[in-house]
């Protein structure tokens, strides 16, 4: 699914366009009616029974487009079959997948205003900072569809994945003698782990957190960090040195 552009005359508000695989109008793709009908038995028994006449072909079948870039999975997030996105996702399907306008099976799925689909796919991982040609968001597509519930949901997901992300970005800085070139010593390490460790803890452990939750969390760990980062961005003592050397005019040493 591509939700139908406005034209520059029209002042309506669009409604998402239906999936056609494929230009003739004769041709169906076999995996598209279970797909659609929430058929994960069908579904397996293509990709997984040598028997089955579809077999040979199944991940060509799920990789099929149409001229503008939509495969099965767009038609797939439209009907809301969660089931079936987890089901094919076992078999290698790329979740982060692009129309040549840039929506994402996230846009579609909160286009049609499938929650339980949009839980699916950041459950898998989806990409949801993706943005489509007009620098939207799924979270944008939602608002632009109305669809309420879904906004609230990505929101608390991306607050969510801020956090994450966050967490990942001190881990991977502190550990790594590149970026910290000497700027920290052991304590710093120490308490920057510590504190990524807990904040991992809380999300392990707290149940339903809210999105104000994960927002204050990420502020904590912030405050935590502020004197190491400070660290961080300083200059090494050494390049300090070799920079005023360099602005040393000749003759002058």
């Amino acid at each position: 699914m591509e939700p139908v552009e406005e034209t520059a005359d029209s002042g309506k508000k669009s409604e998402p366009e239906n999936l056609e695989l494929q230009e003739d109008p004769t041709y169906v793709n076999p995996l598209l009616k279970p797909a659609l009908t929430g058929n994960v038995e069908q579904i397996q028994q293509i990709f997984e029974d040598p028997e089955d006449p579809d077999h040979e072909k199944a991940t060509q079948l799920l990789m099929e487009k149409d001229i503008i870039g939509r495969g099965l999975l767009f038609a797939t997030c439209m009907a809301g079959q969660s089931n079936i996105i987890q089901a094919l996702a076992r078999y290698g399907v790329d979740l982060k997948e692009k129309t040549s306008r840039g929506y994402t099976l996230l846009h579609c799925a909160a286009a049609w205003g499938q929650l339980e689909t949009l839980k699916t796919l950041v459950e898998l991982e989806a990409d949801i900072y993706a943005t489509t040609f007009r620098g939207e968001k799924a979270r944008d597509i939602a608002c632009r569809y109305e669809q309420a519930v879904c906004v609230n949901f990505l929101d608390w997901a991306e607050a969510k994945q801020n956090l994450q992300n966050l967490i990942s970005q001190i881990q991977a800085t502190v550990t790594d003698p590149e970026k910290v070139q000497g700027r920290l010593n052991k304590e710093d390490k120490n308490v920057s782990l510590k504190a990524c460790q807990a904040k991992l803890d809380w999300l392990e452990n707290t149940k339903e957190p809210t999105r104000l939750d994960f927002m204050d969390q990420k502020q904590q760990l912030e405050d935590i960090m502020l004197p190491i980062f400070t660290k961080l961005s300083a200059p090494r003592l050494q390049d300090s040195v070799v920079n005023k050397k360099a602005t040393v005019p000749s003759g002058e040493h």
